[in-house]
């Protein structure tokens, strides 16, 4: 037999799939009715700030600099805010749980596909889907999609709708704020929503379910959706843009579906210093962009290609929880081949 080699073509459809998230408004005494609640939109606003970003003052003629300092700094930025008659942000998206977990959407090495198929395999019928569902669950529930909404919020209320036909056949409702962001609590109504959404990525049934937060900031407070990446500067003259979705003449705020899904796999505490860091995001290197750090480096051998390659070419298990990121990294799909 020849030896088993990497496939240079191989990539992997996400099995977590969510929508946008959009932004309504409303009151906390309201939010059980049925009444629609009007869109939060996004908007313009100029501001005449001031010039607080760091100045290279060696060589600096002062008085240039002194002046450079003095101008106002003017700026167009977008916002959005609730009405000043409602204190409550209503988040609705839709989650779609998909089986398939581990079959390559792209594989150009037969070999390489077969034997990584037995070891999904393997690790299903040794633990099943059930410890990465219940923490997928965990962070529907304790409204970590909410990201800067659900700081400093009075109330959070997440309610989990499980969708047949068009219709809710079942259904949770959590108290967020009770639930920790630095632990992954598995209990009560959240095993139950976890051993649904492990039926889903085993096939086991279709999943699609329905997540709408209520959180009460305030009247007339701001709320954050998710601010777009603008990569060519020359476009636009706004030194901040938000998503928004575009629904006949309604710029409706939204979160995007990436900052979602980041959100719900934020299951990480299988890496070193977890007990310190707290979950992160499943990434191939444990990449977390916004503190410039790499938890996961391949030095450390606890990279996804460094534990997939020991895996499925040297037949070398990894530990339990080591195999349980791997998998996770499967749901969330990519493009892992060898070709560059």
């Amino acid at each position: 037999m020849s030896k088993l080699e990497n496939a240079t073509v191989l990539a992997f459809e996400r099995k977590l799939d969510p929508s946008d998230a959009l932004f309504f408004a409303g009151n906390w005494a309201g939010r059980g009715n049925s009444e629609a609640w009007p869109h939060v939109e996004v908007r313009e606003k100029s501001v005449r700030g001031t010039i607080s970003n760091r100045l290279k003052a060696k060589d600096q003629d002062p008085a240039k600099l002194d002046a450079a300092i003095e101008n106002p700094n003017l700026q167009t930025v977008d916002v959005a805010t609730l009405p000043h008659d409602a204190d409550t942000l209503k988040v609705r998206f839709t989650l779609r749980v998909l089986a398939g977990v581990g079959e390559p959407s792209a594989c150009n090495n037969a070999g390489y596909r077969a034997k990584l198929l037995q070891t999904v395999a393997a690790y299903r019928e040794a633990h099943g889907f059930g410890e990465l569902a219940r923490r997928y669950a965990a962070n529907l529930a304790n409204g970590r999609f909410l990201w800067r909404n659900r700081v400093g919020a009075e109330q959070v209320e997440v309610r989990v709708e499980q969708l047949q036909d068009g219709k809710a056949v079942q259904g949770w409702t959590f108290d967020a704020l009770a639930l920790s962001l630095r632990e992954m609590p598995t209990g009560g109504n959240i095993a139950e929503l976890g051993a649904l959404i492990a039926d889903g990525l085993a096939g086991r049934q279709h999943v699609l379910l329905q997540i709408t937060a209520y959180v009460r900031i305030g009247a007339g407070q701001e709320v954050f959706p998710s601010q777009e990446l603008i990569l060519d500067r020359g476009r636009g003259d706004k030194s901040k843009t938000l998503y928004f979705v575009q629904q006949r003449d309604e710029k409706i705020a939204a979160i995007h579906s990436q900052k979602i899904g980041n959100a719900l796999r934020t299951i990480d505490t299988w890496y070193e210093d977890a007990a310190e860091g707290g979950p992160i995001a499943i990434e191939p290197y444990g990449s977390v962009t916004t503190q410039g750090r790499a938890y996961r480096q391949p030095k450390q051998k606890l990279d996804f290609y460094t534990l997939l390659d020991n895996w499925v070419l040297k037949d070398l298990a990894p530990a339990p929880e080591q195999q349980h990121f791997v998998i996770a990294i499967l749901i969330r799909g990519g493009v892992f081949g060898e070709a560059g």
